[in-house]
Parts: structure tokens; C-alpha cells; sequence
């Protein structure tokens, strides 16, 4: 299986536009050891030829532009795209579908009220109907049953409900349903090597120990360093596990949970600009570091050939 990470950031990118915080400050006027991040999306696939989007940012066609995989080899009009599955219907997860609208008909997958979300409160795939048919929505059971997307070979994916939050903009902000946010086991059934994706993980529930300790490779939330961050670097008032996301500092943060996988590969995504963790000689940065923990970055490429925790626990 190989990954592409097509942007690693949270929403509004590094250096977020309007943001001059010290790190998007810092980047900018050079003072910092950083680099530039556009805002989260993946790609996957097993051939290099047939790729699965998993969300689709903003800055969908930087990122194509960046990545030669993706774009047209055969025809006149012709794409690497397989298809998009979301895992939630955050502005900057979905809003993308946008600029591939050339392309339309292109397979979504979701789950029901994410796709409630992209019908109503913020009409993508309304919208997107006027486009050679739209988008063909496939949904996504909340069942922990795998599903395949006809023509991607080997690659079958489980939904994994996560306690999360629906945009602010959706109807039931305040009233969370299950499937407002999902995580991703990704699985090649020719090689038996596995990934869990999950961009935003705000709540470590105990049914995820064991997509955890299955995966090869986790690229999981990385939003914040600490809960109060928005608060202590001046840009704004709540605090993280409001916002739906679990802070990698503290005695229940992600670092401490992921110290329990020593046998997976872990990597942090959805990086906020606030977060020190962008900057590469930072105290946090040494900090993940010898917890064998990685930061994506945009281009990062991961390929998964063999089982490194299925043989090690085997042996």
C-alpha cells in the first residue's frame, strides 16, 4: 500500500492567510525552521495508477499540481482519481469536491448525515448536480462492516465512528450523531499490511485500541500540542477538545496514548499553525522524537510492504 500525503495541516493551512501568530509569522519573515503545509488530505492506492482521496481540501489542485501520480496520463481529459471518501464534512475536508467538479461523475463515499451536511447546511453535492450528473454518492454503514469501491483492487476499508463534532455550520452542531465523524482502517489484502487514518480524534475510546494495535501505521490527529493553545497564542477562545480534538501534551494526550503501540508506526496530521510541533528544532518537536512519533508534511510519501507489528507480535 502506498500513501501520498497530498496536505498535512488543519484548516486554514501553514501560514494560515490572516493569521500572525509567531509561527505564521515565524515561517514567513524566515525566523523559523518550518515549512509550508497545505491544508489535510491523503491519497491511497496500491498500483500508483488508481488513487482513493481521503477528503478533499481547499488546496486540492495545488496538491495535484504537486503530485504526478495523480494527473492526466491517457486522454484528453483523464484523472488518477478513484474516488473521495470523507470522513466527515468540515469545510476544509469536503470543499474541494468543488474544483473537481470538471470531472464529475467522481464515487463519494460517505456516511448519511455527512452527507446530509453536503445537501443542506452546506450544499456541495446540490451544487455539484449540475455538473455532468454530480457526484455519485455511496454510503457508508456505521456498522464496522468493510467496504470495497469497485475497480481500486486489494484495498477494503472499515469505517470507525469516533466522538466528534459536526461542522458549525451543520444543523445538528450541538446534537452529535454517530457518523459525524469516522477514522479509516485501510487494509491491502494482497500483503496484509494495514493503516488507520484519523485526522480528527478528539475522544480515545477503548474500541480503538485495537485498530491501533492492528495497523502497521497510524496518521492520526495532530491538531494541538496542548488544550488551551488557541487561548495562550492570542488567535482564539476555546479550548481543544471543544473543537473535537485531542491534544498530543498532558497525562491523556495522544503522546501518552501512542506509547502503547511501540510495535506501529506513528505519524501526526492536521497540524494547526499554533502548533510548536511545526517548528523542526522546537523542544516539542525533540519530544516527539524520542517517542518515535513523526510529523506529516505535504509530499511525504509512506509505503507499507511488509508487516512489521503482525510479525513482530508473531514472533
Amino acid at each position: 500500500m502506498k500513501i501520498h500525503v497530498l496536505g498535512s495541516a488543519a484548516g486554514g493551512g501553514f501560514p494560515q492567510w490572516n493569521c500572525n501568530c509567531s509561527n505564521c509569522y515565524g515561517i514567513r519573515s524566515g525566523k523559523i525552521n518550518a515549512s509550508r503545509r497545505t491544508q489535510s488530505s491523503i491519497a491511497v492506492s496500491v498500483d500508483n495508477e488508481k488513487w482513493v482521496l481521503l477528503n478533499a481540501s481547499p488546496d486540492i489542485r495545488t496538491q495535484f499540481e504537486q503530485f504526478p501520480c495523480i494527473q492526466p496520463k491517457k486522454g484528453l481529459r483523464d484523472t488518477g482519481v478513484a474516488a473521495v471518501i470523507l470522513v466527515d464534512s468540515q469545510i476544509d475536508h469536503s470543499s474541494g469536491l468543488l474544483t473537481l467538479r470538471e470531472g464529475c461523475p467522481i464515487d463519494v463515499y460517505s456516511t448519511e448525515v455527512v452527507y446530509q451536511d453536503l445537501s443542506t447546511g452546506f450544499p456541495i453535492l446540490s451544487m455539484l448536480e449540475h455538473w455532468n450528473g454530480g457526484m455519485r454518492w455511496h454510503q457508508i454503514e456505521l456498522d464496522t462492516q468493510p467496504f470495497e469501491i469497485e475497480g481500486v483492487d486489494r484495498l477494503r476499508f472499515t469505517p470507525v465512528v469516533l466522538c466528534g463534532k459536526a461542522p458549525p455550520y451543520s444543523p445538528h452542531r450541538h446534537d452529535p450523531h454517530p457518523g459525524d465523524n469516522i477514522g479509516l482502517y485501510i487494509e491491502d489484502l494482497e500483503l496484509g499490511t494495514s493503516l488507520f487514518y484519523a485526522p480528527g480524534l478528539g475522544v480515545l475510546e477503548q474500541h480503538l485500541d485495537k485498530y491501533f494495535t492492528d495497523s502497521d501505521c497510524v496518521l492520526v490527529d495532530g491538531t494541538f500540542w496542548r488544550e488551551d493553545e488557541m487561548i495562550d497564542a492570542g488567535v482564539g477562545t476555546v479550548l481543544a477538545h471543544e473543537m473535537g480534538h485531542l491534544p498530543q501534551s498532558g497525562d491523556s494526550g495522544m503522546i501518552t496514548y501512542l506509547r502503547r503501540f511501540q510495535k506501529t508506526r506513528k505519524i501526526l496530521i492536521h497540524i494547526n499553525n499554533t502548533n510548536p510541533i511545526l517548528v523542526e528544532n522546537s523542544p516539542q518537536r525533540d519530544i516527539l522524537r524520542d517517542e518515535s512519533i513523526e510529523v506529516a508534511y505535504d509530499g511525504m510519501e509512506i509505503s507499507l510492504e511488509t508487516q512489521h507489528s503482525h510479525l513482530s507480535r508473531a514472533v
